[in-house]
């Protein structure tokens, strides 16, 4: 065979040997014997060009460009259900509104071009530059950086997934080069924004102008679209209204783009100079729209929806996913039924301070399952949830986790000797104005006074046990119980039954009587904890995801245990003397009123049937600051107590 090609192939033989490097090179001294002549150079150099070349065109060639769209063509709503299963409420932009371009202002349009791609309508669909850079970013740095243009970002965002991989990068530019011969580039500009994601939720710049700004797109000026065209770069980033450093970027980026219209000739400087001031954009958009009050259950799900099962928020946005909640219909009617009458009520006899009346609840099963909330009156009016806000102190309604923390560790009265056991009918002094004392002495504050606790109207009832001093709500032994205990160990046992740490007051003897600032979801855990022996299961609002009907894993949290049995049983037999003294007809259920010293919260916790609610009814203007008002006799007399009776109503004893 060689013999029968060498008589063809010897023509090419001269050739060949100039191709063929020698070393040393003959006729040449020092380091120039080592290197290559310039027609071996040359020829390097032409054989990688062609070799490159060949490989993208048969690339290109062999590119398709997908028949099937990305989940963003059919997005979905997310739909939530009851824990029967029946549907609760629908949300997501599913109603999406695709816009044509010519209904697209054009300085909408130029001011997203300025943002993202000035040399859009010149250049060939992909950007060379911004692929080197991406390409030596991923091969010298570990890591992948952008440099898209719009073609390869509609690309990315029609056709292929987000990860940031060199193989989808190069795939999204051979596409993007197919769909730049294909498609007119106002088709690509139109499809691009009405696909990109602006955050709060939306796809589509005419989704995006009714969140940011509550208008159509028609209506948006420079500036606005500027703001609008910024979100491109990452909501989470330049959305103003979440963060001040947000805010900052947000302005510096706006400014900027602006100016940028005006170096590529689509704003005039007069156009320009009209442009100074900052167009806030909307608090916050309407993301739900399903009712005066499962909205609150929404946003309670969603958020743990998204924190359980690590669904990030483009992918949320998308939409598809099926929440089955927790909230229990009948148990959510009950409550909310009970609070809206009790509004009512103190609308008719208590006017002025009504407009001020916050109502906060929440149900919880001792298996840390939120069966019911009550948010506040209507969420597209007042977005702040009650039941999962810190806002107000739990006052006397904070008593059994002191009692807890002294069954469960003793009380110390020196230092460094042992700790003595607690039970029941440990006795302690009841009176008003009793000095707190430690092993060194009373107790001083940093003003040099002695602190002295106190009960509700100033009432003294002598010596007394602790379980009746519980059960009729005697504050003065526990603020001493909790300095004998130590107050590191009232706060470690209030966080185990289910507080949150960053909800707790400071270290010092007030903490024992309450002042810390628990949500009615947490103070409502945290007597499921004594009801449930001692287990304290995290409260969670959602039991199982699907998407398209393939189950998401979702974490569930599991019980552990936060104080014993035993101390678990004296806790809930005083909750139960405590409602059978205040509410004889109450039955076998255990609960306890709470109230605070500068009467700015009443309370009411309990438990009956495995199944822990608390109530809280306090008074503050949020128009003017977050500091709670007095009641003016808001929550009621001890003989008619408004949080008891939402709680008995909502508990089906009322």
């Amino acid at each position: 065979m060689r013999a029968a090609a060498g008589p063809r192939l010897a023509p090419l033989a001269p050739y060949a040997r100039r191709l063929r490097p020698l070393y040393p090179r003959p006729g040449r001294t020092g380091w120039r014997r080592w290197m290559p002549s310039w027609r071996q150079w040359a020829g390097a150099v032409l054989s990688g060009f062609f070799v490159i070349s060949l490989s993208l065109f048969i690339a290109y060639e062999m590119t398709d460009i997908p028949k099937d769209l990305n989940s963003f063509a059919t997005q979905q709503d997310n739909v939530y259900f009851w824990s029967d299963g029946t549907p609760m409420a629908r949300t997501g932009w599913v109603q999406r509104q695709d816009m044509p371009l010519k209904d697209i202002p054009e300085q909408v349009r130029w001011a997203v071009l300025a943002a993202e791609n000035a040399s859009f309508y010149s250049d060939p669909g992909i950007s060379v530059k911004g692929i080197s850079r991406a390409l030596w970013r991923t091969v010298g740095e570990g890591d992948t950086e952008g440099g898209s243009t719009i073609t390869q970002q509609y690309v990315k965002n029609v056709y292929l997934s987000q990860n940031q991989t060199l193989s989808r990068k190069f795939t999204e530019a051979m596409i993007s080069l197919k769909l730049d011969n294909k498609m007119s580039k106002d088709e690509i500009l139109e499809g691009y924004l009405n696909t990109s994601w602006f955050g709060r939720g939306t796809y589509g710049i005419q989704r995006a102008s009714q969140a940011y700004y509550g208008k159509d797109v028609t209506k948006l000026n420079a500036g606005e679209a500027a703001v609008l065209a910024s979100m491109l770069k990452g909501a989470a980033l330049y959305d103003p209204t979440l963060s001040k450093a947000n805010h900052q970027r947000a302005v510096e980026r706006w400014s900027w783009i602006l100016d940028r219209m005006v170096d590529i000739g689509k704003l005039s400087p007069s156009q320009r100079a009209k442009y100074r001031t900052f167009p806030e954009p909307l608090k916050s958009g309407r993301v739900y729209d399903t009712g005066k009050q499962s909205d609150y259950l929404v946003e309670l799900a969603q958020q743990y929806a998204k924190k359980a099962a690590h669904i990030s928020d483009r992918d949320f946005d998308l939409g598809g996913y099926q929440i089955y909640t927790t909230f229990d219909r009948g148990r959510e009617t009950a409550l909310t039924d009970a609070v809206t009458k009790a509004r009512r009520q103190a609308g008719r006899d208590r006017p002025g301070a009504a407009k001020t009346a916050h109502y906060g609840a929440a149900s919880v099963a001792t298996d840390g399952r939120i069966l019911a909330v009550y948010g506040g009156p209507d969420h597209r009016k007042q977005g702040y949830n009650e039941s999962n806000a810190a806002t107000v102190q739990a006052g006397s309604a904070f008593l059994p986790f002191d009692y807890a923390a002294g069954l469960e560790y003793g009380v110390r009265k020196t230092r460094s000797g042992p700790a003595t056991p607690v039970t029941p009918e440990t006795v302690y002094d009841g009176d008003d104005g009793v000095a707190v004392t430690t092993p060194e002495g009373p107790y001083w504050d940093r003003s040099g006074r002695k602190v002295a606790a106190h009960n509700d109207g100033g009432k003294s009832y002598g010596r007394i046990t602790l379980a009746k001093a519980l059960a009729q709500s005697v504050n003065t032994p526990f603020m001493q119980l909790g300095m004998d205990t130590g107050l590191d160990n009232v706060r470690r046992t209030a966080v185990a039954a289910g507080l949150l740490s960053s909800s707790m007051g400071p270290q010092v003897p007030a903490l024992s009587q309450g002042s810390s600032t628990p949500s009615a979801i947490r103070m409502a855990s945290g007597y499921a904890t004594f009801a449930a022996s001692g287990m304290h299961t995290e409260p969670y609002s959602v039991r199982r995801i699907t998407r398209n009907g393939r189950t998401v894993p979702l974490g569930t949290p599991v019980p552990r245990r936060a104080v014993g049995t035993r101390v678990a049983e004296d806790v809930s037999q005083a909750l139960t003397d405590s409602l059978r003294t205040a509410h004889p007809a109450a039955g076998s259920a255990a609960g306890k009123a709470g109230t605070t010293g500068d009467d700015t919260a009443a309370w009411y916790a309990g438990t009956a049937e495995s199944v822990s609610t608390a109530v809280v009814v306090y008074r503050m203007d949020l128009t003017k600051s977050l500091e709670p008002l007095p009641l003016k006799g808001l929550a009621g007399t001890s003989a008619d107590d408004v949080p008891y009776g939402i709680w008995a109503h909502a508990m089906g004893l009322g």
